[in-house]
């Protein structure tokens, strides 16, 4: 890999690429299309407008949620990343905008495609920073923990999904069927796998240097999301070779069993009877008060 990057003379601008600064560009890519899933997510317009504080509370585990579950793990306060104000300041004032904007502009601004793609590619180089960060955070506190170091990356780059439960909570909702671990999504599943490839290079049992690694991973994590957020796909280019090992090693059934998750119309389906009654019962209610009247 390396001497590929010397031959293409990229090797300079892999180093230049670790060391750029995400404060405030990246960041705010990272915010803005965090909060847009959070505004996707059902009832959550609603409790914007009912309880602000809660909705402020949810965009806040959007955006910083892997930063305290990670704080909790490593033995830190969870609200240590709270005291960078800027931070929160420009998280705040994206929540405020996608939610609040008259005429909802700004929504409809970088909900557009082609924005909304730039945004989403943004969102990936933060995510490959934060599990660098994380794996090398957890190495230098448990140096030969290498375990450890591939939860604390697995978990910064993850972000709110693997507390997304919790995050429901505060929603007023609650599906533990959506829990993250149960049906892991791409990001969730590449944070893994990523979290496991800064693991072995920090051990230096990848011949590869940190920042040849970053850049890679973040071309890689970029071009499937822009891919699939274009294709409006849910699925994961790992589901195939996942699909046979866990076949092989696990006994899992071929195909199928995980696109089943992603069909919410088959979980939908048996509420329409429910509903019948429900109507056929007020019929009746109402056909009793007309004959009392």
């Amino acid at each position: 890999m390396e001497n590929v990057l010397a031959v293409l003379n990229l090797g300079d601008f892999a180093h230049a690429f670790s060391k750029m600064g995400m404060f405030p560009v990246f960041d705010v890519a990272y915010y803005i299309v965090s909060i847009l899933y959070l505004k996707y997510e059902p009832g959550s317009v609603e409790v914007s407008r009912r309880s602000p504080v809660a909705s402020w509370l949810c965009a806040m585990l959007y955006c910083f949620g892997s930063y305290i579950l990670a704080d909790i793990m490593l033995g830190s306060s969870p609200l240590d990343y709270f005291q960078y104000n800027s931070h929160i300041l420009l998280a705040s004032a994206v929540w405020y905008l996608v939610f609040y904007c008259p005429l909802n502009l700004f929504y409809k601004c970088v909900a557009f495609l082609p924005v909304k793609l730039v945004l989403v590619a943004l969102k990936e180089v933060v995510r490959t920073r934060k599990i660098a960060a994380g794996v090398h955070h957890a190495h230098h506190a448990y140096h030969h923990g290498y375990f450890i170091m591939v939860i604390v990356g697995y978990v910064k780059g993850s972000g709110v999904a693997l507390i997304s439960n919790f995050e429901q909570l505060l929603r007023g909702m609650w599906r533990p069927e959506t829990n993250e671990i149960l049906n892991m999504s791409f990001p969730t599943k590449a944070s893994l796998y990523g979290a496991i490839l800064f693991t072995l290079q920090e051990a230096h049992w990848l011949p590869v240097s940190k920042s040849t690694l970053i850049l890679v991973f973040t071309l890689f994590m970029a071009t499937a999301k822009v891919v699939m957020t274009a294709r409006h796909s849910h699925g994961s280019p790992f589901s195939l070779v996942e699909s046979w090992t866990c076949h092989l090693l696990f006994g899992s059934p071929l195909g199928g069993g995980e696109e089943d998750n992603h069909h919410p119309h088959a979980a939908a389906a048996p509420s329409s009877p429910l509903k019948t009654k429900e109507e056929l019962s007020e019929g009746a209610r109402k056909r009793k008060a007309k004959k009392a009247e």
